[in-house]
């Protein structure tokens, strides 16, 4: 399957799958520390990335990739705790980024538990700019090398959740944003910054995921209704990696 929804890839098992994005990781960090002495990657929570993250913490990924030149964002943010059970930076630390011991400045975590999250937003989108060389948040958005995302069985993708006001924000690079479902509010990327990538890779495994899978790549536009939709590099690679199961529902299934 071909832009403007993407290359997909089907794997028989989540194993393979995991080692595919992991390959695509690595690759994705050499051309980019190659080409600009940095790698920037916005990394997603959820079940879905934990296995491939503590691959990256292993042989041969650790040493292939020089963590040192490594920029660490994170797409989305739940507004808890960093130490808490359901944040994003917990789950992605406890399985890579304490492995790896990164130099601090390097490793920017989105503050949702400030309770003033406007200010937490836009003092994020201040840390990307200075560690990505821009003067300001004004203006367009930096590439940054690889987002991560994952699709939720609604169809959303980082916090960007069907219907919800972040949808509609064409100006900001991160948003505060209340999802009603969940009663809750979470910092997100939003579209702009996310579009700005030059490589997005979805993970998706699963069978709760075939239906919202085969809604985004093959469906009708409703981008509100699937939000995830709207999640397409402008001049980047969008790339879908999924497992047999959550790619059961897709016509056009490509070959395993």
């Amino acid at each position: 399957m071909n832009a403007p929804r993407g290359e997909i890839k089907v794997f028989a098992s989540r194993a393979e799958l995991v080692l595919a994005a992991a390959e695509e990781f690595a690759n994705s960090a050499q051309a980019a520390i190659n080409t600009n002495g940095r790698f920037a990657v916005a990394f997603s929570g959820g079940s879905t990335p934990r296995p491939l993250y503590e691959a990256l913490a292993q042989a041969p990924y650790r040493e292939r990739i020089d963590w040192t030149r490594v920029e660490f964002f994170w797409g989305d943010e739940r507004a808890v705790a960093p130490d808490h059970s359901d944040s994003n930076f917990r789950m992605t630390n406890e399985a890579l980024v304490a492995k790896l011991a990164p130099d601090p400045e390097r490793v920017h975590r989105m503050k949702a538990e400030r309770s003033d999250l406007e200010s937490a937003a836009r003092d994020y989108e201040s840390e990307i700019a200075r560690a990505l060389g821009r003067n300001g948040a004004d203006g367009e958005p930096p590439s940054l090398d690889l987002a991560l995302q994952g699709l939720g069985p609604d169809g959303h993708t980082a916090s960007l959740f069907p219907y919800t006001e972040a949808l509609n924000e064409s100006r900001r690079w991160v948003t505060p944003n209340y999802v009603p479902r969940f009663k809750t509010w979470r910092l997100t990327m939003t579209p702009r910054l996310l579009n700005r990538a030059a490589l997005i890779i979805f993970l998706v495994a699963g069978m709760d995921k075939a239906a919202p899978l085969a809604q985004v790549l093959e469906g009708p536009e409703d981008p509100q209704r699937l939000p995830a939709q709207m999640v397409r590099p402008a001049n980047g690679r969008l790339l879908w990696l999924a497992d047999r199961e959550a790619a059961s529902r897709l016509r056009h299934l490509p070959s395993l």
